[in-house]
C-alpha cells in the first residue's frame, strides 16, 4: 500500500509506533489488563486538560456526545453559538432532542464575541446552558472558548464545549475556564484512529445528569461515572484505540509534554498561513 499524504482534518495520519499498539492481541474489557489501560489513559487526559473532573471515554464519534452532554445537561432550553456547520449541528442535535433552543448566529467566519453572548443571554435568562465550539472546523475558526465561558458562568449557566479540532492542539484548561461538559474525538489532534471520544464531565454536569429525565441509557453520565470509579466503561469500549491514545498521550509527554505538542502546532499553523499569504491567497476566517 503507497503511503498517502493525507491533510484533512481529521481522521489524520498515525504514527507508526501509535499503529503497531493497536495490533496487540485483545482482552476482555472487564480484566485486570483493561482497568490498568483505562485508568493509566485517563489520568494522563486529566493531566493534559488540567482538570480534575471525570474523563469519560465513549465508544462513539464526537456527535455522541454532542448528543450525550443535551441529553444530560438540559431539561428544556438552551443558547446555542452558531457560527459554522458544527455549532448548527449542535442545534439540530438539541432540537431532534425536543429541546427549546435559542440560536445566536453569527455571520460564517466571524467568531462569536462575549458581548454578542451577553447579550443573548440577557435576553434569555430561562435558558440552562450555552453550547459552544471551540474550534469551527467548517472555517477553520478559533472562537474565543475562555471568554465565552466567563461569560455563560457569570450568567450561571453550564457550559457544553465541543472541542473535537482544538483538544491537542491549542491551549485548554477545562477547570480553570469553567467548562462543564468538554469533549473531542480521537482522530484530530491527538493522532488516533477514529471510533474513540474523550468527554470531561464536571461535578456540576453530574448532579444535573442525577435528576434529568428521559436521557437515554447509553449515555448516561451517571452510569458512566459508576464505571468509572471500578475502572471501566458501562459497554465494551473500543480497546484497540484506547491503546493507541495511551501511546501517543505518553508519546507527547516523552517529546516535552503538552505545550511542547501546542507550540509544534503553532508552528505550523504559521508556516501554513505565511505560505497562503506568500500566494497572495487571503484567509476566510477572520484572525484577531
Amino acid at each position: 500500500m503507497s503511503k498517502m499524504k493525507l491533510f484533512t482534518v481529521g481522521p489524520v495520519a498515525c504514527r507508526p509506533e501509535v499503529l503497531l499498539e493497536m495490533s496487540m492481541q485483545m482482552f476482555s474489557h472487564r480484566s485486570a489488563e483493561y482497568v490498568e489501560l483505562h485508568n493509566d489513559t485517563v489520568q494522563r487526559l486529566q493531566k493534559f486538560l488540567e482538570t480534575k473532573n471525570h474523563v469519560f471515554l465513549l465508544p462513539s464519534s464526537s456527535t455522541g456526545m454532542m448528543e450525550a452532554s443535551i441529553r444530560n445537561c438540559v431539561r428544556k432550553k438552551v443558547l446555542c453559538c452558531v457560527n459554522g456547520e458544527f455549532g448548527r449541528r449542535f442545534s439540530q442535535v438539541a432540537k431532534a432532542n425536543g429541546k427549546e433552543v435559542v440560536d445566536l448566529e453569527i455571520q460564517l467566519g466571524e467568531p462569536i464575541t462575549p458581548e454578542a453572548l451577553d447579550e443573548a443571554l440577557r435576553k434569555n435568562p430561562d435558558v440552562e446552558a450555552v453550547t459552544i465550539v471551540y474550534s469551527e472546523t467548517s472555517t477553520g475558526l478559533l472562537n474565543p472558548l475562555r471568554e465565552l465561558a466567563k461569560v455563560a458562568t457569570e450568567h450561571g449557566k453550564m457550559v457544553l464545549a465541543d472541542a473535537v479540532s482544538a483538544m491537542g492542539g491549542v491551549e485548554l484548561k477545562v477547570d480553570e475556564w469553567g467548562i462543564d461538559v468538554c469533549f473531542a474525538g480521537s482522530q484530530k489532534c491527538f493522532g488516533v484512529p477514529p471510533g474513540l471520544t474523550v468527554g470531561a464531565v464536571s461535578q456540576r454536569a453530574l448532579e444535573v445528569s442525577e435528576k434529568m429525565e428521559n436521557k437515554g441509557w447509553y449515555f448516561d453520565f451517571k452510569i458512566y461515572e459508576k464505571h468509572q470509579q471500578k475502572g471501566n466503561t458501562p459497554t465494551t469500549p473500543p480497546i484497540p484505540q484506547i491503546a493507541a491514545l495511551r501511546k501517543e498521550l505518553e508519546i507527547i509527554e516523552m517529546e516535552g509534554g503538552k505545550q511542547a505538542r501546542l507550540e509544534l502546532y503553532r508552528k505550523r499553523f504559521e508556516r501554513i498561513v505565511r505560505g497562503v499569504r506568500e500566494l497572495g491567497l487571503s484567509l476566510f476566517p477572520r484572525t484577531g
